[in-house]
């Protein structure tokens, strides 16, 4: 109970500095630009879109904009891009109109649900929302409606926020093949800065409208990426946290079973201040994913990165990224040698190793898994880009496989101890084309993500340039930390967006 106790005192006063963050923020907007009539007469729809989760906080706050006011806009840009990128698939207008509303009135009593208060955000289909559709991309579910949030999704509304609607993702957020985003239920996803290239999947449709100004933050998972590789192509801020740390309880694909530590949950954001927000308010354990753990979430603010010790790599031996990808890398690492930070190029032992033992466990069932979710849910017909064949391999290769896996893990733990966060590339090229080919088993081996969720390591992605090579897609970096430290990889992800500039909106 004690070590609850912390958890929730550690929570509580992140949660607290984020509030006095917000409130100064608001201070400062309303006496330079707010002080017209209506309160936010000075800047148009595209520039309150473009905010942050804590300037709008800060904004609703001190009655500069109001929820309905908010609500209405974010709908009014989805409805003006959505056509072109195909990214929300499920509305619930008239509630979160009425949701609105009831803050608004709250905020005029002085009252407040939250640090999320008032604020209009989606979440990837692949999550259980109450009330509304949740399709996880498989048609068997194309009319399914929960009676219970996710657990994510409910704690983003208990701090206040207004579910407005849910984004696209491939089935069982596995199935989109080489397309990015696609599935029978719904289509494909587009890229918001140029729509004949994917948005990257699975929370594909969470990174397009979050980086178009549609919503201002999703949740995502990430199986093997799935939150850093829209982060990447979508030029946004995204976190896969440390396994254990956000519960998986309503997602389609959850929690248990033998790929159990591969999946976390977490948030996508045009801004980090935003996803060091949202993980304060997101993590911790709920009391039925047996997995999470009470860890305090440290406070990314109270990171020395001056004294970090950093290990970076351009490439992972399998595949060579790009000469521009491999360029961000040590444009990123020198923001760190500037601080004065000791800088070692060097990399986790085994990564090609453990790719390879991944991808051989991860069939090693013969896709049974996938089977059994297809027939759980009542679909006959599944995504062309869901693998539901495999070899199925003995009892003693599953074992040995189980065995090398964590072998590798234990010995790249044992390899981190001497370095607080690695810098590497999220993907080995620019967004990909949609016409794009390349065989899964060639995407899985070249992976600069999944190893990390083979690890259960935190890993963070930001936007740290733009492609020369893809002329205006966005280029991001990846940064991992040792296990429960989210607080560094979120610092890092700081000092790069400062020094970047971040997101940048597209032109759509």
């Amino acid at each position: 109970m004690q070590v609850l106790n912390s958890v929730a005192l550690e929570q509580d006063s992140s949660r607290r500095r984020f509030m006095k963050l917000t409130a100064g923020a608001g201070t400062a907007l309303v006496v330079g630009r707010y002080s017209s009539a209506p309160a936010y007469a000075a800047l148009t729809s595209k520039d309150v879109l473009s905010k942050s989760v804590v300037e709008i906080a800060a904004m609703i706050s001190s009655k500069a904009i109001t929820s309905v006011e908010l609500v209405k806009l974010c709908y009014a840009r989805i409805d003006e891009v959505n056509p072109k990128i195909n990214a929300v698939v499920a509305f619930c207008r008239d509630r979160a109109l009425a949701e609105a509303k009831e803050a608004d009135a709250m905020t005029a009593a002085g009252k407040s649900k939250g640090p999320l208060h008032g604020i209009p955000f989606t979440v990837k289909d692949s999550f259980d929302t109450a009330g509304v559709v949740s399709t996880g991309g498989t048609l068997g579910r194309k009319n399914f409606i929960p009676t219970k949030d996710a657990t994510v999704v409910a704690r983003a509304r208990a701090a206040g926020a207004i579910l407005i609607g849910k984004t696209n993702t491939p089935e069982f957020t596995l199935g989109g093949g080489g397309k990015g985003t696609v599935n029978l239920v719904y289509g494909l996803t587009k890229n918001p800065y140029n729509v004949d290239y994917q948005p990257s999947g699975s929370s594909g449709g969470a990174g397009a409208i979050v980086a178009a100004g549609g919503a201002f933050f999703d949740i995502g998972s990430d199986y093997g990426g799935s939150i850093r590789g829209p982060a990447y192509a979508n030029g946004i801020a995204g976190i896969k946290p440390t396994l254990g740390r956000v519960p998986r309880t309503g997602h389609i694909v959850g929690y248990g079973g033998p790929f159990d530590s591969f999946q976390e949950t977490g948030p996508l954001a045009r801004r980090v201040d935003d996803v060091s927000l949202l993980m304060a308010i997101l993590n911790g354990p709920d009391n039925w994913d047996a997995t999470m753990a009470p860890v305090p979430l440290g406070d990314p603010a109270r990171v020395d990165l001056k004294s970090l010790r950093v290990a970076y790599y351009t490439s992972n031996g399998i595949m060579a990224p790009t000469k521009e990808v491999q360029a961000i890398v040590t444009e990123c690492v020198g923001y760190f040698k500037k601080l004065g930070c000791k800088v070692t190029e060097a990399m986790p032992p085994k990564m090609a190793e453990l790719a390879e033992v991944r991808t051989k466990f991860n069939g090693a069932d013969g896709r049974e898994h996938i089977k059994r979710m297809l027939k759980m849910h009542g679909t006959t017909e599944p995504s062309p880009g869901l693998r539901v064949t495999g070899d199925v391999v003995s009892s003693a290769d599953f074992t040995r496989l189980c065995e090398e896996m964590d072998a590798i893990k234990s010995e790249q733990l044992a390899w981190f101890e001497a370095y607080d966060l690695i810098i590497c590339p999220a993907s080995q090229r620019a967004p990909i084309r949609l016409d794009f080919e390349q065989a899964p088993e060639v995407r899985s081996k070249s992976s600069y993500t999944s190893q990390y969720n083979t690890t259960g390591w935190p890993a963070g992605v930001v936007r740290a340039g733009t492609s020369k090579e893809d002329p205006g897609l966005p280029l991001g970096i990846q940064v991992v930390a040792q296990p429960w430290r989210d607080d560094v990889v979120l610092a890092a992800m700081g000092h790069i967006e400062q020094a970047t500039g971040g997101w940048q909106p597209p032109s759509i």
